[in-house]
């Protein structure tokens, strides 16, 4: 197990510098001047863009930047933004918001998915499983921004149990329906996904061996079903923290949610190189974490599994 991860960590570099080079690339081959946009529709200095350039590092070549860039972020300096802020302090103050709304969602996820899909699971073919599919298949061909506003309508503009903006990022409480919309989506993946696994391996030799050995219904279903069901819901959970990260660009701008959505959609609209690299570094950084311990699961879950 020790070689594996070892093994894995080492892989994780070429993969980490890669993925940074190609959103350093995509970020400085952006049209236009960052620097003299901060003017806006006002006759910029050259003096001062220039300055501005050479203290950015803007006016040295591409390759230059990149090293600089990666030489400075092993050192824990993501650079400044043009305010003059330390990104690091930007990404300290936003990351924590947006951790607190991915573990909400999370947590709905997987209670109300493997619920759900449990449930139609055992029950398919009959009117709870029809149920399910059903309901699942709408919330998928909802559009999360248009999710969000429904859910804001309802709940806090109509029924008034929730204020429409989140007014304390601090609080869990007002981070239950952001979180929920955040959800939704991958909730009716996971519910789908469940129900599929759990009504073929309902069908498979051991459950039959289980049952024939009379074990109680409690234990088949909650130790040997649910076990052996939960290894690719394990694979699309892992997958599916980036797409949280992801999207909550668009519910955090909803519901006002001042967290890494909000700081990456702000810097892309001022084109601020600094921070959407840094961004993007750190959720490059998770999602390999995440997918490496995805990886030491399925030995936990399925013993048969060994890494060498």
């Amino acid at each position: 197990m020790g070689r594996y991860v070892a093994r894995r960590l080492l892989q994780m570099i070429p993969v980490f510098i890669g993925t940074t080079l190609l959103i350093f690339l995509m970020v400085h081959i952006l049209p236009g001047d960052p620097i003299r946009a901060m003017w806006g529709d006002k006759a910029a200095d050259p003096a001062q863009v220039a300055s501005l350039r050479h203290e950015f590092g803007l006016d040295q070549p591409m390759w230059k930047q990149y090293i600089d860039y990666m030489g400075n972020l092993f050192q824990g300096d993501f650079g400044k933004t043009f305010g003059g802020r330390p990104v690091l302090d930007e990404m300290s103050r936003a990351f924590p918001v947006t951790l607190r709304l991915t573990v909400v969602a999370l947590v709905i996820e997987m209670i109300v998915g493997l619920g759900l899909g449990a449930w139609a699971g055992l029950k398919a073919g009959k009117a709870p499983d029809t149920g399910v599919l059903i309901f699942t298949l709408v919330v998928i061909s909802i559009p999360v921004f248009i999710l969000g506003y429904l859910a804001r309508f309802l709940f806090a503009d109509t029924l008034g149990w929730v204020a429409p903006n989140v007014q304390d990022s601090a609080d869990v409480t007002q981070l239950f329906l952001p979180g929920f919309v955040l959800a939704m989506l991958s909730m009716a993946y996971i519910a789908r996904l469940t129900r599929t696994t759990f009504a073929e391996n309902l069908r498979a030799d051991y459950m039959r061996t289980a049952l024939a050995k009379g074990l109680p219904r409690r234990r088949i279903v909650g130790v040997h079903l649910l076990r052996n069901s939960l290894i690719p819901v394990i694979t699309f959970l892992g997958t599916d923290v980036g797409g949280f990260i992801g999207g909550a660009v668009v519910t955090e701008g909803i519901f006002n949610v001042q967290g890494v959505g909000n700081l990456l959609y702000q810097a892309l609209g001022q084109r601020e190189g600094s921070t959407i690299v840094g961004v993007v570094t750190v959720f490059v950084l998770v999602i390999l974490l995440i997918n490496l311990l995805v990886d030491l699961l399925y030995a936990v879950l399925d013993p048969r599994i060994r890494y060498a």
